[in-house]
Order: structure tokens, then C-alpha cells, then sequence
């Protein structure tokens, strides 16, 4: 009885090795490449008709933080922007200094008036975003706008490189987290 036992044993473990060896083997996940070409020097966008801004977000990616600022009208007409580096932001006109924490700043112009053309009252205010925990972004602030224009800051890490680019609505403007 016992020697039918072992039989029996070591056939179940031969057996579970052939299963085991039918198993396809699971890949490791790709590294992600987070090398980017963007550069750090001023991007600039035109514009012939301004753009109401509607909202503006965040979002951590793998490779750098995105800020969005969503547009009102349609789709096809391009978001005029100036986004660059600067020193320390002014704000628009008084051109005091407006404090933003992080190792570089981005000021980001955008020809999107903070008011209704048509009635000259300001639109609602757009909403705040917490970059708390974000790996690139230290603060964003709006500052200031006049003429058309409204401006914010957007304190970060370091002298990173960033991209601008619109896609329907939306103009985004990733900053990587490395160079």
C-alpha cells in the first residue's frame, strides 16, 4: 500500500511539472522612455479671435505634470499663448511682483480676456488647483490679465523642458520631469 502511495505521489508531482512547463511566462513591463526633445526655450501660439477661458486642470503623468486650460468656442480656432521662463512674474498691469514658490517660474500669457467683451463685466472666476504631491509643479497662480489677455504663473521644480500644443478645446502644457 505504501509503495502505491509513493507511486501515486510522484506521479502527481511529474505531472505538475509538465502542467507548470505549459504556462506561458509573463513579460516584465517595458520601461517607459521619458526622454523628451521639448526644450526650454519661449513657445508661442497665434491667435486671431480670443478664446474665453472655461476651466483649468491638472495632471500627473509618468513622465511630466500637464496643466489644461479648457476654451470656450470651437474646436478650430487656435488659443494664442506666449509661455516662458521668467525671473519672477508681474502682474498685468499693475506689474507688481507676484510671489510663486518653486526652483524656475513659467509665465503663461494667454489671449483670453477675464471679461465679457461685450458687457465689460469680469466672468466668474476660474477655479484654484492644488498641485500638493505633483513631482514637477510647486504652484500655480492666475495673476492678473488686462486687454484681452489673462496671465498666470506656474512655479516649478527646475528649469525643465516644457511643450505647448492645443488639441480641440484644450491647450495643454506638459512639463517634464526630467531633462
Amino acid at each position: 500500500m505504501r509503495r502505491i502511495g509513493t507511486a501515486l505521489a510522484a506521479m502527481m508531482l511529474a505531472g505538475g511539472g509538465l502542467l507548470a512547463g505549459t504556462v506561458p511566462a509573463v513579460a516584465a513591463p517595458a520601461a517607459v522612455d521619458c526622454a523628451v526633445t521639448w526644450g526650454s526655450l519661449d513657445k508661442t501660439g497665434d491667435s486671431v479671435a480670443s478664446r474665453r477661458l472655461a476651466d483649468v486642470r491638472t495632471g500627473q503623468h509618468e513622465c511630466f505634470d500637464r496643466l489644461v486650460f479648457d476654451a470656450q468656442g470651437t474646436a478650430a480656432d487656435p488659443i494664442g499663448y506666449t509661455v516662458r521662463y521668467v525671473d519672477v512674474v508681474h502682474q498685468d498691469p499693475s506689474d507688481v511682483v507676484v510671489p510663486i514658490k518653486g526652483g524656475a517660474i513659467l509665465e503663461i500669457s494667454l489671449f483670453s480676456p477675464r471679461y465679457d467683451p461685450a458687457t465689460g463685466q469680469p466672468y466668474p472666476p476660474l477655479p484654484s488647483v492644488d498641485v500638493t504631491g505633483y513631482r514637477t509643479f510647486r504652484e500655480f497662480k492666475f495673476t492678473g490679465g488686462s486687454e484681452g489677455y489673462t496671465q498666470a504663473g506656474l512655479g516649478v521644480r527646475a528649469r525643465l523642458p516644457f511643450r505647448v500644443f492645443q488639441t480641440a478645446n484644450h491647450l495643454v502644457v506638459d512639463v517634464a520631469h526630467t531633462w
